[in-house]
């Protein structure tokens, strides 16, 4: 009786151990994580080129080609915190690229340069991305009889068991039957006949978040066609260009200006141009949180 009544204890022991581990491995380190992030930006719709009251860039294919450009826009934002103009773009032949082959933009003077880093190459001459700087700088601005706007939230979903962040077209309930990131079908001025899809827009947020040097912090867009991203109003992302699916990161660290435990801004830039695909992935280590856009114009005349 004895013997039964000590293989009984141990048995609830086992039982109890096992309970245990099962709580703790259940409590991870990212469980007060939310598990989701909403955004609301500013979508703006723009009627293609050869339309009645088409805007040039939107339908076009740069002289030089399909694919991504770079340095179509300066380093920094302006005063009213849009990007400015400053190429017709250069071709990119070959990514730069990090030590873990992820894709990163051309050296700047004020991202520091990681070992293991890898030089891509870029044609010498511009090819022809966009038009002129006055088309461009209507690209994030309501401008009456130029484009139409309205708010759009997008929801960036954690990853089981991390802290990692992602709002992708494939897998979101709203665009996973869309064929693409189409925020817009249907709406404002409407679909491009030959794809009864909206094709031409451009989409801006603006987020704030919490430097935390070291804590492995990383912003990722991999979709088409052109985006721009800014940290405290300088441009470590440059996706520009009418492509295919490109991909690109920026490692926190890797901003040396940045202070740990500070607050900064991070302002998201991206522009649907042509038609054939509409992809959208956003990844990312950081809890951005969200900052209230402008009011927007509607439908103008």
């Amino acid at each position: 009786m004895a013997f039964k009544r000590a293989a009984l204890v141990a048995s609830y022991a086992t039982l109890a151990a096992g309970l245990c581990a099962t709580s703790l491995a259940a409590s991870g380190p990212y469980d007060d994580l939310p598990q989701a992030i909403v955004l609301t930006g500013t979508v703006r719709d723009f009627q293609a080129k050869e339309l009645a009251g088409g805007h040039p860039d939107f339908q076009r294919q740069p002289t030089s080609g399909f694919g991504h450009y770079v340095g179509m826009v300066q380093s920094e934002l302006d005063s009213d915190g849009k990007p400015v103009f400053a190429s017709t773009g250069y071709k990119v032949s070959s990514n730069w690229r990090d030590s873990g082959s992820r894709n990163i933009m051309p050296p700047q003077n004020y991202v520091s340069a990681m070992q293991g880093d890898i030089n891509g190459s870029k044609s010498s001459s511009q090819g022809g991305a966009l038009t002129t700087a006055a088309n461009f700088s209507q690209w994030f601005r309501d401008v009456p009889g130029v484009n139409a706007s309205q708010p759009l939230a997008i929801t960036l979903r954690r990853e089981d068991n991390s802290n990692l962040y992602v709002f992708d077209d494939t897998t979101d309930d709203t665009y996973k039957t869309k064929g693409g990131f189409f925020p817009v079908n249907g709406a404002l001025y409407g679909n491009y006949a030959s794809t009864n899809k909206n094709f031409h827009f451009t989409y801006e947020l603006s987020t704030e978040f919490v430097y935390q040097h070291g804590a492995g912090q990383l912003f990722t867009f991999i979709g088409d066609d052109d985006v721009w991203v800014f940290i405290d109003d300088k441009l470590v992302i440059d996706i520009g260009g009418v492509h295919s699916k490109v991909t690109q990161t920026i490692d926190l660290d890797r901003l040396s200006w940045l202070q740990d435990g500070q607050q900064y801004s991070l302002k998201f830039f991206f522009a649907e141009r042509h038609t054939t695909q509409s992809n959208f992935r956003i990844e990312t280590t950081m809890f951005l949180k969200n900052i209230a856009m402008p009011a927007t114009a509607g439908l103008a005349d």
